[in-house]
């Protein structure tokens, strides 16, 4: 049994005539009656009471008519569903993201337009650190990874969406906040206790502290770690040390500490979108066009 003849099938029963049902069909009426009696041969019962004057239903044709329809509306509802999981509107989006990414206005915003777009794709949000999210790329455990700039593999690739300034941040008394309203090189914090992200935590502010220290002349003193941003803020704020972070935490508004702008070259951090080359859900490069189609607009 094929799902023509269930097609056939229908075709007559609703019109009662195989001539009108064979016109509907574009073909002819002689293999529309020879392809019904298959089907009845198949099935093992009669389905529709032919006359010279009539074609009817019977009993068994009835309800095999309801249950015809139901199979073809349900191969119909796969289709779609195929059709609409091959453009990207079905189906789940992993992505990874660092710790900063929500507090920049580009990453909300083009997840709710992705949410909106595609309601029913179902979005799977992970915090990570940089090295984390290129770990699951890899793994392929995600989709999608939303990191600060960092060394990838060959077979990963980025798009910047942004670069924003880096930021000193201080306690509030501390002597620098008076006096570097307008900003202030890395060269001022040489002598002062760092509060910053392990080494082993993996992400690309750690070399871009020691690269700026460096090019400034000295080696940062890093006396407190810490592997969440906010904790990094706090611990300013109690008086542990300075930091480093990209300017977009300044929106955090923590009383007690101030951000002061870098104002030595190079001091600033990208953002980028990163993927497999080789990705391929229909999902995930719907949400990289849109994406790069927002940073680019």
């Amino acid at each position: 049994m094929e799902l023509r003849h269930l097609r056939y099938f229908i075709a007559v029963a609703e019109e009662l005539h195989f001539g009108r049902a064979a016109e509907t069909l574009g073909i002819s009426q002689p293999p529309l009656s020879q392809q019904i009696q298959a089907l009845e041969e198949e099935i093992g019962a009669r389905l529709l009471e032919r006359t010279n004057r009539r074609v009817a239903l019977t009993e068994a044709g009835r309800l095999f008519l309801d249950e015809a329809r139901q199979v073809l509306a349900q191969v119909d509802r796969a289709v779609l569903l195929a059709r609409r999981a091959h453009q990207g509107e079905l189906g789940e989006l992993r992505i990874g993201f660092t710790a900063s990414a929500p507090f920049t206005s580009t990453i909300p915003r083009s997840i709710h337009a992705f949410r909106q777009a595609y309601p029913e794709v179902h979005l799977d949000l992970q915090e990570m650190s940089s090295r984390q999210v290129v770990e699951a790329l890899l793994e392929e455990r995600l989709h999608v990874g939303v990191i600060r700039s960092f060394a990838l593999p060959e077979s990963l690739e980025a798009v910047e969406l942004f670069s924003e300034p880096l930021v000193a941040i201080l306690r509030a008394d501390h002597p620098l906040a008076a006096e570097s309203v307008e900003g202030l090189k890395m060269e001022a914090l040489a002598d002062e206790p760092f509060v910053f992200f392990p080494r082993s935590y993996g992400t690309g502010l750690y070399d871009q502290l020691q690269a700026l220290a460096r090019q400034a002349g000295f080696t940062p003193r890093i006396a407190q770690e810490a592997g969440e941003a906010m904790t990094i803020i706090g611990l300013v704020a109690a008086g542990l040390g300075v930091s480093m972070l990209p300017a977009s935490f300044r929106r955090t508004r923590v009383d007690g500490v101030v951000y002061r702008t870098l104002l030595d070259p190079g001091a600033c951090s990208s953002v980028w979108l990163v993927r497999r080359r080789n990705e391929s859900a229909p999902a995930a490069l719907s949400f990289i066009d849109l994406v790069t189609r927002s940073v680019t607009a």
